[in-house]
This record gives C-alpha cells, structure tokens and sequence, in this order.
C-alpha cells in the first residue's frame, strides 16, 4: 500500500512508527469517521477524527473519538481561551491544504495548536486521518502527541 501524502511525510520525518490503512471512503456518510471504523471493521473510539476549530478567533487542530463530539466550552479552556466555534469547511481546507474528509493533524500546510482528547490515550493504537479521503494511519496515540506537540485534555462533550 504505497501512499504518500504530506501526513505520512511527516510522520516519516518525525521518526514517528505508523502504518497505512485504506479503505472505500463514502462522500454522503453522514459522519466519516464513524462510516471510516465501519468500513475498516473496527471500534469507532479507536478511529480519531480531526477538526479544525476556532478558539478566539485563532485556528486549532481538534484530535477525539469518532463516537464522540467535542465540547466548545472545553476545548476553549484547554487552549487557555474564552469561546471556540468550529471552523468553515473551506476555511478548514485552504488552512490545511487537505479536503474534507481527509483532514490530518500531520502536515498541514501551518502549524496550529493541537488538542488530543485525553480518552484516546486509553488504546495502544489508534487510528488518524492519513491526509486523504479513505486513508488512515495506524499509531501510538503518545508518540501521536508527542510528534503534533499536542495539548492533551477532556475536551469530549458529556
């Protein structure tokens, strides 16, 4: 499975272990990250999804379960700020240089802030978006953190 994208570039550069998974992305899933676990045969909370987001008006990379939705008001605190909204899909893309649905927290063409939901820590390996739709990346969610510098928190919504 021979993929390079600007995620698995830097992951390589980074000395980061990962492998590659593929599967058939579906355009009209009404949530990606859980039609990418069931395509893939495998628990939704170890397959990651990752959102850009908003915090006082500034751009942060989002990393949690893909059963579980993020709580604004705790990824806000977890930044050190006061409100966060989620970022505009164009906006997202043009920042990060992937398309919808194939959004890494690898590579992307800026560097911002990263969150890492703290549950996520809980597995051995987990699965991220591999910087393109229908390609996801097999790590350790701490070597994960470690290479994105990521700040790790509760921010799941209850």
């Amino acid at each position: 499975m021979a993929k390079t994208t600007p995620a698995t570039l830097a992951l390589t550069k980074a000395g980061v272990a990962f492998s590659l998974a593929t599967y058939t992305y579906d355009p009209d899933a009404p949530r990606i990250g859980l039609q990418a676990a069931e395509a893939m045969g495998v628990s939704p909370d170890i397959v990651l999804k990752t959102l850009m987001a908003l915090v006082d008006a500034k751009p942060v990379c989002v990393v949690l379960p893909s059963d579980r939705e993020v709580s604004m008001k705790a990824l806000a605190a977890a930044v050190g700020g006061k409100s966060a909204a989620m970022m505009k899909p164009a906006d997202a893309e043009r920042m990060t240089g992937y398309k919808i649905g194939g959004v890494s927290a690898f590579g992307q063409r800026k560097a911002v802030p990263t969150v890492f939901e703290q549950a996520a820590l809980a597995h051995p390996e987990v699965f991220m978006n591999g910087g393109g739709r229908g390609v996801q990346v097999k790590l350790d969610p701490k070597a994960a953190v470690e290479a994105l510098k990521a700040t790790v928190a509760p921010i799941c919504a209850v």
